[in-house]
């Protein structure tokens, strides 16, 4: 492996969030802080708990699994389609690193920075509400599987977008929406049985799920089931990369 190679990609994508700190990591978190106020002091004044925990807690692990999608999504979409919409892809391509090691070093800066955001986030969350964290090891291990799969995803988008409107298509349009009705600020026991079961089609619902079991040992479904559904879906973006990678598709035309 060219160890080198992937380091040069690497730094060079962590350098990029140094040049752009404001909407890197100021904006997510100034937004997350707006969902604590809005959501923990509005909201949490109705609903005071949910499982035995007061609502402000209840809210973080959604809240920085949110984060976490749509960060690891963006990221990796735009690190890699930004070099085939100014041409620097193809200099990138002739260098000698190979598909697996230019992979490696774009999901690989786009999954170090979510999970500094999403640590960056747990900590700002301290200052509003109390957290105590059950399975500090399963946390982490929930954040890295996570940060790693949605990276995976946003590259394949990046790959796959020939314009910036596609760029936004998924992340707008699907997995946002996904994340607000997959629990991030409720328990699906608070909804009729049949939004329960319709509840259970939702993908992120697992994530979000087996994130906050890390935190409180509150689960909408079983933290196996979870661990099963994210490993699944890490599956299906390592073949699908793997796809790209053999075919060239969207690479070499």
């Amino acid at each position: 492996m060219n160890i080198y190679g992937v380091l040069a990609i690497y730094r060079f994508e962590m350098a990029r969030t140094k040049r752009t700190i404001l909407q890197s990591v100021v904006s997510p978190v100034i937004s997350t802080s707006l969902y604590f106020v809005v959501f923990g002091s509005a909201i949490g004044s109705q609903i005071r708990e949910i499982d035995g925990v007061s609502y402000g807690s209840f809210i973080v692990p959604g809240l920085i699994m949110l984060t976490l999608l749509t960060q690891s999504i963006s990221n990796a979409s735009f690190s890699i389609y930004f070099p085939k919409f100014v041409g620097t892809i193809y200099e990138l391509l002739s260098a000698p690193v190979s598909y697996f090691e230019i992979v490696l070093g774009y999901v690989g800066a786009a999954a170090t920075k979510s999970i500094m955001l999403g640590l960056i986030i747990l900590a700002t969350a301290g200052f509003f509400v109390p957290l105590e964290i059950a399975h500090p090891l399963w946390m982490l291990a929930f954040l890295i599987l996570t940060a790693v799969t949605f990276s995976l995803f946003g590259f394949i988008i990046g790959i796959w977008a020939d314009n910036f409107e596609k760029l936004q298509l998924v992340p707008l349009l699907i997995v946002t929406p996904l994340a607000f009705l997959g629990g991030s600020f409720y328990s699906i026991s608070m909804l009729p049985p049949i939004w329960q079961k319709i509840s259970l089609l939702n993908p992120v619902l697992y994530l979000v799920s087996g994130f906050r079991w890390s935190f409180f040992e509150s689960q909408d479904v079983a933290v196996s089931v979870s661990l099963g559904m994210i490993l699944l879906f890490l599956a299906i973006c390592i073949g699908i990369v793997w796809w790209i990678l053999k075919t060239g598709y969207q690479l070499k035309s």
